[in-house]
């Protein structure tokens, strides 16, 4: 078992922020060409060629074995049946339902020949993927991740397992029948905490996560969560497991122990093994020609107030780039310095090769909550574009550490507003909210813009921790180079209140007189109409080109059932949690809740060549897939939706799974 933070290195010449002021004197581009053609990438001492070999880019886009597809996180599929010409003709080829539960929100996996769902009691079910019968339901007692799964195959392609997540404890399913299986890791499975250093903040209960991790050759790489939403926290640290024996292979340490790389960007001290956090809650990719995993990271506990973890916080709201054998840092981004807004990275790193004066950049993009699209070389870690430090606005809160400066991409331009002022309130909203809202952003709040820290009276923070791109909301067709974005326009109110009691005191990293604890009452600003405050568009669905960052659409992306009864059309979904899924036909669908609607576009315009209404919201991921020569694309149904509850929708219909396709005979 290997254990790896940070190699104690120098930084080179793309390292992201360690000598907080120093480095921010200048901007990123300038340290870029500064850099030798041989660099050391993100200051962990490994070489690395910038005119190394472009990697053929030869991924799988047919199976569809993974969490958004598979490993490499593109939501992209390469059947081309359903195309731009016959996609109209599309109808519904079979339906399973979930029964009683939570709706679905699980992303279908394909594997073995069996498609892997979720049904409303929590448990895996497999199907057939051509019919949808049931096949077998897991005997797995206790929670399993609802967002998706992966599927692993020995290279004989004798055996096929399911890689689980059961209350905390990874385990090893048999693909063929559900069950557990007994000979991986201890009596079938592996407490994720066992492998946590011993002075850490132990979490009492199980570190249970959404995110299904992602699966490299024989390796399953699985990110932890916090543990607690508090100051005292486990951190997350990030581990890979023998996906045969379950055998620890190595782990890296999220916030640096002592000897490592980034370490003294937090305080010391006797409370230093209680910071936490910096967890990838979300979504992660892998790069299997060059053997990298991509892994976004989180906020640092607190999420609101780090007065008590002065410091840029390494490696808080994170882009990392992992040696995928090994756990050892390659590179690394920070996209928000000493995070205090929650702007953790909940989309998934997407991959493609673009071309760029004249040279194939193999490329990875993150995009991020607050509005902005980061870009890199996934080897070296340099930005596409140039990536400058600005000055953000100071706290007001007592004994707070606020970044003086933070990371502003100077292309592509935004995907989303970034701000929320009287000229921006929602007119569909009752006379009295309206009224309300103005007044508190006339005379109330503290407003200024992006990066507006929380504060005692209130900050406006626009784009939320809910809004912008969230999990699943991404998309990349990488043979044409294009990235599709579903966004979020929810602003948010930060106003954070002193706690003084002896057991917050007690229970706070580092805490003294100047350092209390401040806690954060939720407030999505939704109004008595169950309407966010913000005017229309809602939600956009946005396209790049990324050889060049250009937009290439931006449209209202879905619409609200109780508004369109208005005949007010145009608006975009409210919050959406949906797809998208680009094709090689030529088509973008995209699946939206407050109108609970299933939509196929032109992926070069957004245009709609086809709709499907259902009887309930659908969120989550459609799987992509073809079996005996047909093409499939599943959708799952269910609910009311997130943050619609208000809004007076009709009562929804049974929860299940929708699979369309095109007659037969029609193909």
């Amino acid at each position: 078992m290997i254990t790896l933070g940070l190699k104690n290195s120098g930084a080179g010449g793309f390292a992201p922020r360690l000598v907080r002021n120093a480095l921010r004197t200048a901007a990123i581009s300038t340290l870029a060409l500064a850099a030798a053609a041989c660099t050391t990438a993100g200051g962990t001492g490994v070489a690395v060629n910038a005119d190394m070999a472009v990697p053929a880019g030869n991924f799988d886009f047919v199976s569809w074995d993974g969490y958004l597809g598979g490993g490499d996180s593109s939501q992209y599929s390469a059947l081309d049946q359903i195309n731009r010409s016959n996609v109209s003709q599309l109808e519904v080829a079979w339906t399973y339902e979930t029964g009683p539960g939570a709706p679905p929100i699980f992303s279908p996996t394909i594997g073995g020949g069996r498609m892997y769902v979720q049904n409303g009691a929590g448990k895996l079910v497999a199907l057939d993927p051509a019919t949808g019968r049931e096949l077998w339901v897991s005997d797995l007692d206790g929670r399993v991740g609802i967002r998706g799964v992966n599927y692993w195959e020995s290279a004989d392609g004798r055996e096929g397992r399911l890689m689980v997540l059961n209350n905390g404890i990874l385990r090893a399913v048999d693909a063929a029948t559900g069950r557990m299986i007994p000979s991986f890791g201890t009596n079938g499975g592996v407490d994720l905490r066992d492998a946590l250093p011993r002075d850490v903040a132990m979490p009492n209960a199980p570190l249970m996560t959404n995110n299904p991790g992602r699966i490299y050759k024989n390796t399953i790489i699985v990110s932890l969560p916090a543990g607690a939403y508090d100051y005292a926290s486990a951190p997350a640290n990030i581990h890979a497991y023998d996906v045969i024996t379950g055998e620890l292979k190595w782990t890296f340490n999220t916030v640096p122990r002592e000897g490592e790389y980034g370490y003294d960007t937090w305080p010391t001290g006797e409370d230093r093994a209680k910071y936490g956090g910096v967890h990838n809650w979300s979504e992660s990719t892998v790069d299997t020609e060059l053997g990298i995993v991509f892994i976004p990271t989180g906020t640092p506990r607190y999420d609101f107030y780090g007065g008590n973890r002065a410091g840029d916080n390494l490696f808080g709201n994170s882009l990392l780039a992992l040696d995928a054998e090994t756990g050892e840092r390659i590179w690394h981004f920070q996209t928000v310095h000493h995070d205090l807004w929650d702007f953790d990275l909940p989309v998934a790193p997407k991959l493609m090769t673009i071309t760029r004066n004249g040279q194939r950049i193999p490329i990875v993009i993150q995009v991020v909550k607050h509005g902005f699209i980061f870009a890199f070389d996934r080897r070296t870690g340099e930005p596409i574009w140039p990536i400058e430090e600005r000055a953000v606005p100071a706290s007001d809160v007592p004994g707070e550490h606020a970044s003086p400066t933070q990371p502003f991409p100077t292309w592509p331009q935004p995907y989303m507003r970034m701000e929320f002022t009287e000229d921006d309130i929602n007119p569909y909203l009752p006379q009295a909210d309206q009224d309300a809202l103005r007044n508190s952003l006339r005379n109330e709040w503290r407003n200024d813009g992006l990066f507006t820290p929380p504060s005692l009276r209130g900050s406006i923070s626009m784009p939320g921790h809910n809004g912008g791109a969230n999990w699943g909301n991404v998309a990349v067709d990488p043979v044409r180079q294009r990235l599709y974005i579903v966004s979020r326009e929810l602003p948010l109110l930060l106003k954070i209140n002193p706690d003084n009691r002896a057991e917050a005191l007690a229970a706070m990293p580092n805490a003294g007189d100047d350092n209390i604890p401040y806690r954060w009452p939720v407030n999505f600003m939704l109004q008595s109409n169950g309407m966010v405050a913000i005017k229309p568009p809602f939600s956009n669905l946005t396209a790049y080109d990324m050889n060049t960052g250009n937009q290439i659409f931006q449209i209202p992306n879905g619409e609200i059932l109780t508004l369109e009864e208005q005949g007010i059309t145009g608006v975009g979904a409210q919050a959406p949690r949906s797809g998208p899924i680009v094709t090689a036909g030529g088509l973008l669908f995209v699946n939206t809740a407050s109108d609970r609607a299933f939509r196929a576009r032109d992926a070069d315009t957004g245009a709609i060549l086809w709709e499907h209404r259902f009887d309930a919201a659908t969120e989550g991921v459609p799987a992509v897939y073809a079996v005996n020569g047909r093409q499939y694309i599943t959708v799952p149904v269910g609910g009311v939706g997130h943050f619609l509850g208000g809004l007076g929708l009709p009562e929804p219909g049974p929860s299940r799974y929708v699979t369309f396709a095109l007659p037969q005979g029609r193909n």
